[in-house]
């Protein structure tokens, strides 16, 4: 192992200088101008990063003190800053709408409050909001999955489920839409009867579209066109587009089905077998009352699920779209780029061990003076998956029917084949199989590409290679892409290990901090989400620590340029059970919103507070999953300084 890691991690000093152009993302200023309809958006145009602008953002340092790792039942973070809860599961989002009452729970009113578990959020501006003082704007929630020991006081186990408490987990999924803002306080805020407040459920209709829409596999007893589905679930990580929609990734949506054994063999059950749908009971009991959840009984309903959901946040009447050119697998992020061509480049991670990493290139190009001209942009286009190399360069491997092996004579009839079963139409044109891909994003400062990979404990000697270069990968890496002549539609790309994750401190920990003495950095294991303030530091949510480090989650920051490059520091600290499964900036960077999911995990709510793991966010039960605000109490304004 240590040959291999050696070489691998020298090619990030041999490379340094051979890496291509970088381009910069639209900022949100122009965004925020353009949905007010004072000007139309620029496209993301590649511009070379000026020896000045380098020097900006080397200059960035990132000043706060690191949080000492915990297991607490309080949320840490760095002196000179503050936290509070902005909004959390069960906060109603309508006038109408009493009071959270946990032990009086109904489908009905579940659908018309904030969901459970958070995952994936990102920031919409409304008419006033400006860079200068944002004060208000759209926050947009993933509600991931459900736990029903810790939403449901004494509940009766998977056995015991009632029909109302699984109707109760199907709308506590989806999404949240719900407008916030800053008092004269400085204190964040959300709205109740926000026109703009919006529920999207397990149950919520949409609109299937791409090459996908119509497909036979996608047909059911209750749409026979196989272009309409009823709601969405297991949303991970996501997205936001330039023309001011969201982008919501479904994951692991093979645990709710059940009873995939009792189909006949043939394609259908060898592609529920490649996506790990349950021979038995799933992980939810929702089979036993609702049919569609039963694989026998309805075998394409799980067909229908494992793509990219696509909305509107500022109409909360407009349908959502299941946008099936960008391929089905576990999504984890659906991050935009406009390349300089105009063209939209969406990148995406599959999250599961050996699975690979994506990017979709439209056919058409942003169209910044028409918001509605970008409407079929992610309907139209080709989808790649990546080959990663071992000499440190790789290439992207286009899915497209009648093109190398995807083929009528594999199996392939079209291109809705090729999409449905994206995974094995990778694995058949050789990608490399990663170690968990999650999130995926673009620094905003030098155009390179960022892909978190979690863990694998799975992989072994014979299996690593130079990507993915630690057999029983506990503790994850991240992975830094630089593409061809940094045009991010071109066919080829350099790669680097930036971290190499761990507890750099102990000397049997393989580790690597893009070349910083890992002596002096926090210790970092299991990155899941990640983002960029707008200097171009990576800050890094965790998920999986507990079992690695032995300590709470959190969030970690790190300067990607400069002679602080892989400095890493811990700026958070969670509660036990719980995962920072993302986290947002605002435009200023003066507050950092975190999501916080599944607190007291591992734990239940009964009468007996001795059976709970954490007390978050209230000092009693029930846990409620919900995000949090971090604001610098004193100095500076900006976070990070």
């Amino acid at each position: 192992m240590a040959d291999t890691l050696e070489k691998v991690l020298q090619r990030r000093f041999d490379r340094r200088s051979l890496l291509g152009a970088a381009t910069k993302a639209i900022p949100l200023a122009a965004f925020a101008r353009h949905v007010r309809g004072e000007e139309p958006l620029p496209a993301g145009q590649p511009v070379k990063v000026e020896a000045n602008e380098r020097e900006a953002a080397r200059d960035f340092r990132l000043l706060f003190q690191s949080v000492t790792p915990n297991t607490r039942d309080e949320v840490t973070v760095p002196a000179g800053y503050r936290h509070s809860q902005l909004i959390g599961w069960g906060d109603p989002l309508f006038a109408d709408v009493p009071a959270f009452e946990a032990t009086a729970q109904t489908a009905a009113q579940q659908s018309r409050r904030f969901g459970y578990n958070v995952d994936w959020l990102d920031l919409f501006p409304l008419p006033g909001w400006e860079v200068e003082n944002p004060r208000n704007a759209l926050l947009v929630v993933n509600h991931e999955y459900t736990n029903p020991e810790l939403m449901f006081k004494n509940w009766g186990g998977f056995d015991r489920q009632t029909r109302e408490e699984s109707a109760v987990e199907i709308e506590a999924h989806g999404l949240t839409v719900v407008e916030i803002f800053r008092d004269t306080a400085g204190r964040w805020r959300y709205l109740p009867n926000s026109i703009y407040n919006r529920r999207i459920t397990g149950t919520t209709m949409m609109r299937v579209t791409g090459p996908a829409a119509g497909s036979d596999w996608l047909r059911t007893a209750n749409d026979i066109n196989g272009t309409s589905v009823m709601g969405t679930l297991n949303n991970c990580s996501g997205g936001k587009s330039p023309w001011g929609t969201a982008l919501s990734g479904e994951e692991n949506f093979h645990q709710y089905f059940s009873n995939a054994a009792g189909l006949p063999d043939g394609p259908a059950k060898a592609m529920h077998a490649r996506y790990g749908m349950p021979t038995g009971a799933g992980s939810y009991p929702w089979a036993r009352h609702f049919d569609r959840f039963d694989v026998p009984k309805h075998p394409n309903e799980a067909f229908r699920f494992g793509w990219v959901v696509e909305f509107d946040p500022y109409d909360a009447k407009a349908m959502p779209k299941k946008r099936t050119a960008l391929g089905r697998f576990r999504h984890e992020g659906a991050t935009i780029h406009i390349a300089r061509n105009g063209k939209v480049v969406l990148y995406s991670g599959d999250d599961e061990r050996f699975q690979f990493f994506y990017k979709y290139v439209s056919s058409g190009t942003f169209n910044a003076f028409d918001r509605a001209a970008n409407e079929s942009l992610l309907d139209n286009g080709t989808l790649y998956v990546a080959k990663l190399n071992d000499d440190g360069t790789g290439e992207w491997l286009p899915l497209v029917h009648g093109q190398g092996p995807l083929t009528a004579a594999n199996g392939y009839r079209d291109q809705a084949d090729v999409l449905v079963d994206t995974r094995g139409a990778a694995a058949r044109l050789g990608a490399t199989g990663m170690d968990r891909p999650e999130d995926m994003e673009t620094n905003p400062v030098n155009g390179k590409v960022y892909l978190a990979l979690t863990n694998n404990t799975a992989r072994t000697d014979r299996d690593k290679n130079a990507a993915n270069p630690r057999a029983n990968n506990r503790y994850g890496h991240i992975i830094e892409i630089t593409e061809d002549d940094g045009d991010h539609t071109a066919t080829k790309f350099n790669w680097e290990i930036f971290i190499l994750c761990g507890d750099g401190k102990n000397a049997s920990h393989a580790t690597f901090f893009a070349g910083y003495d890992p002596q002096k950095v926090s210790d970092l294991a299991n990155p899941d989400n990640i983002t960029f303030d707008n200097k171009g530091n990576l800050w890094i949510s965790t998920d999986g620590q507990p079992s690695t480090l032995r300590v709470n989650d959190g969030v970690y920051a790190v300067a990607t340029e400069g002679p602080e490059r892989g400095n890493v520091k811990q700026f958070l600290s969670l509660v036990p059970g719980a995962e920072a499964a993302s986290l947002v900036h605002n435009a200023d960077s003066t507050a950092l919103f975190v999501s916080v999911q599944h607190p007291g995990e591992g734990g239940k709510w009964t009468d007996n507070t001795a059976d709970a793991v954490s007390l978050f966010p209230d000092g009693k039960l029930p846990n409620r999953p919900g995000i949090i605000v971090v604001t610098k109490a004193t100095g500076s304004p900006t976070i990070g300084s």
